[in-house]
């Protein structure tokens, strides 16, 4: 007895049956035209990529050029408002004058407020209130232990005791590492 599957099924003679697709050449995407594909797109070769500095440099920058522009356009409104002020108080005909400068005014204090407070993107935030978090020098999660011996600040005991193992140099290192002058007792 032959063993199972050595015996070849022979292909159909008929045509008709070879010229059908299957299932899965139906539904292959490979011979259709790519619409996303611009034949005609040509990449510029005059353009130049921006490294994450250069980027936040010049946002930075914008910012900083719209607040002057800002406080340069209150100074004139102030400047304009005291100006009609004087002539306000020296002749009271014109009431509208007055209320529209003192609008002015409010709106302007209430830009000023905005302008100050910090966002996402600006560096000129207070500093924090809350203590500085410690993180273990070994394993960068949140430390609340400090081993005396070496300074070096450790997240559990398991960590503790590959400390204790250290040699003062690799103490010294990780130390360095964290910007800390390397004191070994």
């Amino acid at each position: 007895m032959p063993p199972k599957g050595s015996t070849r099924k022979k292909a159909p003679n008929d045509p008709s049956a070879a010229q059908t697709p299957t299932l899965a050449e139906q539904l292959s995407f490979l011979h259709s035209p790519r619409p996303f594909k611009s034949l005609v797109y040509t990449k510029n070769a005059n353009r130049r990529t921006k490294n994450l500095k250069t980027v936040l440099t010049q946002e930075r920058e914008r910012e900083r050029a719209e607040r002057e522009q800002r406080r340069q356009d209150r100074e004139v409104l102030a400047r304009a408002a005291d100006d009609a002020m004087d002539v306000d108080t020296s002749n009271n005909t014109d009431k509208n004058s007055s209320v529209r400068v003192g609008s002015l005014s409010s709106k302007e204090l209430h830009v000023a407020a905005e302008e100050d407070m910090p966002t996402y993107t600006s560096i000129e935030a207070p500093p924090s209130l809350l203590p500085p978090r410690h993180y273990c020098d070994i394993t960068g999660l949140e430390a609340p232990y400090t081993d005396p011996k070496t300074g070096l600040r450790y997240h559990d005991k398991s960590v503790y005791e590959l400390i204790k193992g250290l040699s003062p140099s690799m103490a010294k290192d990780y130390l360095a590492a964290r910007g800390v002058n390397p004191i070994v007792k």
